[in-house]
């Protein structure tokens, strides 16, 4: 959990708490560990996480049980205690358990990944989708896909290499004077233009059935998702996910500035470089899995943030949420126009798109002073 820091000291830690709750910084306590370690603890946002993992459950035993053969969830918990029949086993954990994984895989990746991307910018507009990282891993899932009808390992590592080649392209155009948030962010939206036009000119050129097949991918999907993709997408977590909590003291150094980071021994640069990486990392194998699904990257970490009212990154709590926001999403996407499923991408899309909206607003009127 991203709300905890975990350092050495040379003396036992004694309980203490920090300014008292209101509209600043939230409480701390410090409790003591093994071996002359501390940890530093958000209590509200540990609450919060809590709560949302107990949603992420609630909301996984309830896609468990939605589908042409309903099942109440009792029968879905004894399903994966063990029991049930072997059709019910069949329905559960061979068709609708690959999905639901592959949705909290993706949704937790994503939102980590936007926790990374919004605070290396500092600026809540610097997500994957928002700076060109998720079109730009399409593009080279898309290369694979039309021009050498790849495997889904070729189409994997093609969304790598679109998304890191993105990235470095980015970083490079921004870099000029140092990087700064705002020129990150519009440098992304020029290069997810383009990339876009580009995308866009591969379907063109494509066969009708590549291009229909394509088209389909680039609205992000769960469709007929099965066991051989959360495989590569949980071993990618498995990796990712520690290399970005390791990273991320340093990462809360640099909220404060690149001045102030260095000032406590942080080489920004080079942490900057391993960030960036670790979450183009993340956007690509969640574009392999699931196609490019927009603006879950961009609400999870900002609802995160005002939820705990913590300072730092909240990347943990960021992919839980992500996890909890996409599976919500798919169950919508699902269920609201049944018997017609549609692709989740387009679900979040239409809630994301407003989210947006809403905080153009609200930042255009803060600044106005109205």
């Amino acid at each position: 959990m991203n709300s905890t820091d975990v350092h050495p000291t040379g003396t036992a830690a004694q309980p203490v708490t920090a300014a008292p709750p209101g509209p600043g910084p939230v409480p701390l306590a410090a409790v003591r560990l093994p071996r002359g370690y501390s940890l530093r603890l958000h209590p509200r946002a540990a609450t919060v996480c809590l709560l949302v993992l107990a949603a992420l459950v609630g909301v996984s035993v309830w896609a468990l049980t939605l589908g042409d053969f309903p099942m109440p969830a009792s029968t879905v918990v004894d399903v994966l205690t063990g029991g049930g029949t072997r059709g019910e086993h069949y329905i559960v954990m061979e068709l609708r358990m690959p999905r639901l994984l592959t949705a909290l895989l993706v949704g937790a990746s994503l939102g980590l990944a936007g926790a990374l991307f919004q605070t290396v910018a500092r600026n809540p507009l610097g997500s994957p989708d928002v700076i060109g990282f998720t079109v730009g891993s399409a593009t080279g899932a898309l290369a694979v896909i039309l021009l050498t009808g790849g495997s889904a390992a070729a189409v994997a590592g093609g969304a790598v290499a679109g998304g890191l080649a993105t990235s470095v392209l980015v970083y490079l155009l921004s870099r000029r004077g140092g990087t700064q948030g705002y020129r990150l962010v519009l440098v992304g939206i020029g290069v997810s233009s383009l990339l876009s036009s580009l995308n866009a000119y591969l379907i063109a050129r494509a066969s009708f059935g590549d291009a229909q097949s394509a088209a389909v991918w680039l609205t992000g999907s769960l469709n007929a998702r099965g066991w051989e993709h959360v495989v590569p997408m949980a071993a990618a977590l498995a990796v990712l996910l520690p290399a970005a909590l390791l990273l991320g003291r340093p990462l809360r150094m640099l909220e404060m500035g690149d001045d102030a980071a260095c000032s406590l021994g942080v080489r920004a640069e080079p942490v900057r470089i391993g960030l960036v990486l670790v979450g183009v990392a993340l956007t690509a194998a969640a574009t392999a899995a699931s196609g490019p699904i927009p603006f879950v990257a961009l609400v999870a970490p900002q609802a995160v943030r005002r939820l705990t009212r913590a300072t730092g990154p909240n990347l943990l709590g960021s992919a839980l949420l992500g996890a909890v926001l996409l599976a919500a999403s798919d169950i919508a996407a699902q269920r609201l126009l049944a018997p017609t499923q549609l692709p989740v991408g387009v679900f979040t899309g239409v809630v994301g798109g407003g989210y947006l909206i809403w905080l153009i607003a609200g930042r255009w009127r803060g600044r106005a002073g109205l």
